[in-house]
């Protein structure tokens, strides 16, 4: 296994290539829960990704893309639906420690995972819930749902609607832009942004895509 200082290299570069500059202890945050994802991997096979290294960009920075258009945000609380191994989640909730982040995933064994990195790291910010998002049920405002390769812009979008709410958004973090997903969406949803995101060290294209309710459907209500 590479060393620290080694892990805090390629971090560092590859913050820099995206122009994001988190504080020391951010850094250091987002380092001890890639060791901790790494030694977890091993026994619950949270990664496709062996390497840790590799997990530096297909991971942390592939995650941390997206911070500008987070911390722009006046919204407050996101769920991260599928979050797996706390991804984009994690390295969010620390990068942005004055927004909530809630995790939900339905396997047992990730969202221990997620416990774990949580008492860790010290993660106030973050709540994680075991539970599967058709019968998720929130006793908080939820302003962004987030979602990483989790599931068809149509499915997804309906899955969620019941926990968006008319001025909610869906931040869906895509591989090459689905055209397919966006002509399926429902009429009820329509998407308002469209990001092409570049990711150091990462190949493929990677898009971000902003949903929200149609105009024709808040018109209704």
């Amino acid at each position: 296994m590479p060393d620290h200082a080694q892990l805090m290299a390629s971090l560092q570069d590859g913050l820099s290539s995206l122009g994001l500059n988190p504080d020391v202890q951010q850094q250091e945050a987002l380092i001890a829960y890639l060791i901790l994802l790494d030694k977890w991997n091993n026994a619950y096979n949270l990664s496709g990704i062996k390497d840790v290294r590799q997990m530096v960009a297909y991971h942390l920075l592939d995650s941390l893309a997206i911070l500008p258009f987070i911390a722009g945000m006046k919204a407050y609380t996101f769920l991260d639906v599928g979050t797996g191994a706390g991804l984009p989640g994690i390295p969010l909730a620390i990068c942005c420690p004055g927004k909530k982040f809630l995790l939900l995933d339905s396997n047992g064994k990730k969202t221990r995972f997620l416990f774990q990195v949580k008492t860790e790291l010290g993660l106030d910010n973050v709540m994680i819930f075991h539970e599967r998002i058709e019968n998720f049920q929130s006793s908080e405002q939820i302003d962004i749902v987030l979602c990483r390769a989790f599931a068809p812009l149509d499915r997804l979008a309906e899955q969620t609607s019941h926990i968006l709410n008319d001025k909610g958004r869906l931040l869906a973090m895509k591989g090459q832009y689905p055209e397919d997903e966006v002509m399926a969406m429902p009429d009820s949803f329509e998407v308002r942004k469209v990001a092409e995101i570049h990711v150091p060290a990462v190949e493929g294209s990677r898009h971000l895509i902003e949903i929200g309710r149609s105009n024709q459907h808040l018109e209704k209500h």
